[in-house]
């Protein structure tokens, strides 16, 4: 989407720091993904959004706030939260480091193909490097999900495994 598109929005938020198109219930949805209608008890931080809304970087779960997502969704508790949070951090470090990866390798494709023949060795390495970022992002999600699995008991399985069926969670 055109990042000019909402310039309209500057100078008209009504509240909260962030609050603007993409955040609360403006556009008739919670934010860039949306999550249908209900939402909590009581609301979320403002304008009806949930709780898991309002900035930062989902950490490849595809919510704004997983941690907050996911402890409501599932009902954790405190220390199943903290667990969760460290879990959470280490897949994050993982998907920030597959994204500087992927600029390398687009880089060093760009410098392969740009003299007057193609350096395949060059074009060699940069594919090397994404399938071994890749590797790394998958052996992380693997042991991710092997943490998850036992953090939570049956019942949290269940409903976690219905989030990422229905594409609420996406991981």
């Amino acid at each position: 989407m055109n990042p000019g598109f909402f310039g309209w929005w500057k100078g008209h938020a009504c509240g909260p720091p962030g609050c603007g198109p993409r955040e609360g219930a403006h556009m008739g949805g919670w934010g860039p993904r949306g999550f249908g209608r209900g939402g909590p008890p009581g609301g979320g931080e403002h304008h009806g959004g949930p709780p898991w809304e309002g900035g930062g970087d989902g950490g490849g779960f595809g919510v704004r706030r997983p941690l907050r997502f996911l402890a409501w969704k599932l009902e954790l508790e405190e220390e199943q939260v903290a667990k969760l949070a460290v879990i959470l951090d280490e897949l994050k470090t993982e998907r920030a480091q597959a994204a500087v990866d992927q600029r390398r390798s687009i880089s060093a494709f760009a410098d392969a193909i740009e003299g007057e023949s193609l350096d395949e060795t060059k074009a060699k390495e940069a594919g090397d490097l994404r399938v071994k970022s890749a590797e790394r992002l998958r052996e992380a999600v693997l042991a991710a999900l092997g943490k998850l699995h036992a953090l939570l008991d049956g019942e949290q399985r269940k409903k976690l495994s219905y989030l990422l069926r229905t594409g609420t969670l996406v991981i």
